[in-house]
Order: C-alpha cells, then structure tokens, then sequence
C-alpha cells in the first residue's frame, strides 16, 4: 500500500497481523481439539461436529459480510470479525475449562463448545473480506494483486504457526483453576484483543474512501491454505453470471468437490491418528500432532510457493500429478505405525494436495474468459469452504469404524478423480475461453 507513505505501510502490516492473527488462532485451536476430546471423554464424533458447524456458519455468512464491507465501512467490518474472534474463543475457553475442572461434564462443556464456536463462524467471517477491501482501495491497480497475495499468504502461514504454538500455549493452574489444554483459546483470544484494540486506534479511518470490493475467503482450517481465488474474485470486474452446472466449469467443481473432501477427512483424523497409533495421552500428543500438523502445511506451502512457479504445468497437469502424490500419501499416512512414518506420509499427501487445489482454481478460471472470472473465483472458494463442512465428519465416522478406513476411502476417491480427470478435465488457453465466452452456457 504505497499511496502514501509510512501510514498506509503500517495500515497493511497491521492488516496483514490481522489475517495472520485470525488464521493462526483458528488451527491452534483445531490443531489441539482431539486431545481435548478425549480427555473430556466426548466421543470422536463430537469434536468433529466442532469443525463443521463453524465452518457451514463461516460458508453461510462470509459472502453477506463480503457484499456488506463496502456499505458498513470496512474499518467497521474488521472490528466486528475481530470482535467476534475475541468473544468466541472467551466463551469456548471458559467453557473448556469447566469441563476440565469438573464443574461440568465433559460432552456439555463440548456442546457449550460448539455453541461458542458458532460466533467465529458467523462473525468471523466479517473480517477478511474488508481487509481485501481496504487494501484494494490503498493501492493502485498495478500494485493490487501483489499486495492481496501478499495479505492472503497470512492465512497459509498461520495455518503453520497456529499448530506449531499450540503445545506451547498450555496453561497450569491459576487459583487452584486448572487451565491445561484450554489456555491455546485463551491465548488466542488475547492476542485477538490487541488487534481489536490497534485497529482501533492505529487503523485509518475509511469512511468517505471510493469504494472497494472484497470477496468470501474460504474457511481458515489445517489443510486449507489459500488458492488465490478469493483474490481473483476481490480484483474482477466482470459480470457475467456462471453457473456450478456449466459444462466449461463443471468438471473442475466436481473435482474440486472430491479432492477438497478427501482432504478435509485425512486433515481433521489426524490428531486422533497420532494420539491412538502411539498410544499417548492426550496432553503428551500435543507435540507429535503438531509435528506431523507443521510439515503437511509446510509440504503444501513449499510446492504452492516453490515447485508450482518452478515447473510451470498447465492446470490439468497439477490435478493429475497432485492426485497421484495425494493418494499414495494417504494410503501411507493411514498405515503408518511410527511418528517418523505418520509425518513423512502427511507431508506427502499435503504436498499432493498443494498442488491439485491451484490446479483446480487454475483449471476453472482458464475454462471461462475474462468477464466470468470474479463468478468462477466465488464458487471456487465455495467449494473449498463447503468441504470443511461434512469432510471432517465423514472422516471421523470412518476412522470410528476402523483406523485406516478414512485414508484408504480417501485414496480411492483420489484414483478414481485421476481416472476422471484423464478423460474429462481439460485446461484451455484464455485465448480458448474469450472464443468459448461469446456463446456462454449458464
């Protein structure tokens, strides 16, 4: 954001903390909510419910607060989102800790739980899409992608930060109250509050700046780093209408569809993996599953920021490629027996699928022209977001039936999209989709 000089400087490193901050205490959180369950004896299927009905709220509410930054204030919008983070995860410490401490049981302090992690979802959603918005309307439209690429990579960095702090967020005793495994939600809360508070006094005021669009970002979870469609919807300008069904695009939704779940219930099974294969207790698996957590988002990170640029393959070449690395390294990750074992294969399967979901935003974008790309771009991100939904529930319903179940049907689902994917999907040039534009299908 350079406009101006040091005060839009501070603007965007201040926005940047904020994406970081809202990225970072969603996955540490997530990444210790496995030991939490079993030591408050709720069943598996429980905690997978806590993922999924925030991220369904997060998918409902993201594109109202995307269409409603630009009327509200953006300034406003982000201390609502904010304000939201600080609350929830409040409440959902506080009621960790009664379940901790007895003075509740366990499966009602998780149903409190829940509860609580509803406001994230509803109103922390309200947060990324005005940040995209004010720096959209910060800088000029030569700096506009590098600087929303630049914000958007704090989520992906802190889906590595959030699981790599957590094991050290526990907390002791404080008054003869013992906080253990709730203090991750406490200590993101307040680190929540000192961004409410600098956004208040430190942010720009945005009223009466022209206006800007911000777009719906998929849900910050372990496993979901950004694909950058969120960005190609906030700088579009297009307005041609796209439909799930259109014959263009609709190969790549489906496979989407598939790969993003095969994700979701590899990604949201592994702390009970880590904790069940090597026989821990809950507290002392912390690390391990933080461990194996770091080097999957790594992997992922690594050939989305390293590799992809490197190689320079077409769209249907990275699905392919990153379904076949993806499935092998879920068959391996589920039958893993050692903590060496378990983390290489995640890493494989997260590289895998670092790079089929640019593939799959990649791929969808190339099949329509310019004036469908902010309609594509949405119901990418859609997609990504709705297979955090159910994915995490499917996951664990397997994993209850046998271990290694939800990694080998993940697998198959994988060779299966391969199969498909060699016949249906093709990734035309953009010279391609301007002819195909001129008789769209909606």
């Amino acid at each position: 954001m350079t406009k101006h000089a040091a005060k839009p400087d501070r603007d965007f490193a201040l926005l940047f903390m904020v994406m970081l901050t809202i990225a970072a205490g969603n996955t540490a959180l997530q990444s210790v909510l496995p030991a939490l369950g079993r030591l408050l004896s709720v069943p598996d299927s429980g905690v997978a419910a806590a993922f999924s009905v925030s991220a369904l709220l997060w998918v409902i509410a993201a594109p109202f607060w995307a269409a409603r930054s630009d009327r509200q204030g953006r300034r406003a919008m982000i201390l609502l989102g904010m304000a939201g983070f600080v609350v929830s995860l409040t409440l959902c410490g506080i009621f960790l800790m009664a379940g901790i401490n007895g003075w509740i049981s366990g499966p009602a302090a998780f149903v409190a739980f829940i509860a609580g992690r509803l406001i994230y979802g509803g109103f922390g959603a309200a947060a990324p899409p005005a940040v995209q918005a004010l720096v959209a309307g910060r800088t000029t439209r030569e700096e506009r992608t590098k600087a929303l690429t630049l914000i958007g990579s704090a989520f992906g960095l802190g889906t590595i930060l959030g699981p790599a702090v957590a094991p050290y967020l526990l907390l002791g005793s404080i008054g003869g109250v013992q906080i253990g495994l709730a203090g991750p939600a406490f200590i993101g809360a307040l680190f929540g509050l000192v961004m409410v508070i600098a956004v208040r006094r430190m942010l720009s005021d945005d009223r009466g700046m022209a206006p800007s669009q911000g777009a719906a970002t998929a849900y910050p979870s372990i496993g979901g780093q950004s694909t950058g469609a969120s960005i190609t919807a906030a700088t579009a300008t297009g307005i041609e209408k796209i439909s799930y069904r259109d014959p263009r695009i609709r190969g790549w939704m489906i496979a989407g569809l598939v790969m993003g779940h095969a994700q979701a219930m590899t990604g949201q099974t592994i702390g009970f993996l880590v904790i069940d294969r090597l026989n821990l207790a809950p507290i002392a698996a912390l690390q391990p599953t933080g461990l194996v957590l770091i080097l999957g988002a790594s992997a992922a990170l690594l050939v989305q920021w390293g590799l992809i640029p490197l190689l320079n393959l077409d769209p249907r070449r990275l699905m392919l490629f990153g379904l076949i690395a993806a499935a092998i390294g879920t068959v391996l990750t589920g039958i893993a027996t050692s903590l060496y074992g378990i983390a290489l294969a995640f890493a494989l399967a997260s590289a895998g699928f670092g790079f089929t979901r640019p593939g799959f935003t990649a791929g969808a974008s190339l099949a329509v022209g310019p004036g469908g790309q902010g309609s594509v771009a949405g119901k990418v991100t859609s997609i990504n977001g709705a297979s955090f939904v159910l994915g995490p529930s499917i996951g664990v319903g397997l994993y209850s039936v046998y271990k290694p179940v939800p990694y080998l049907v993940a697998a198959a689902a994988l060779m299966l999209l391969f199969g498909y994917a060699l016949r249906f999907l093709h990734a035309p040039t953009q010279a391609t989709a301007n002819a195909d534009e001129a008789d769209p299908v909606i």
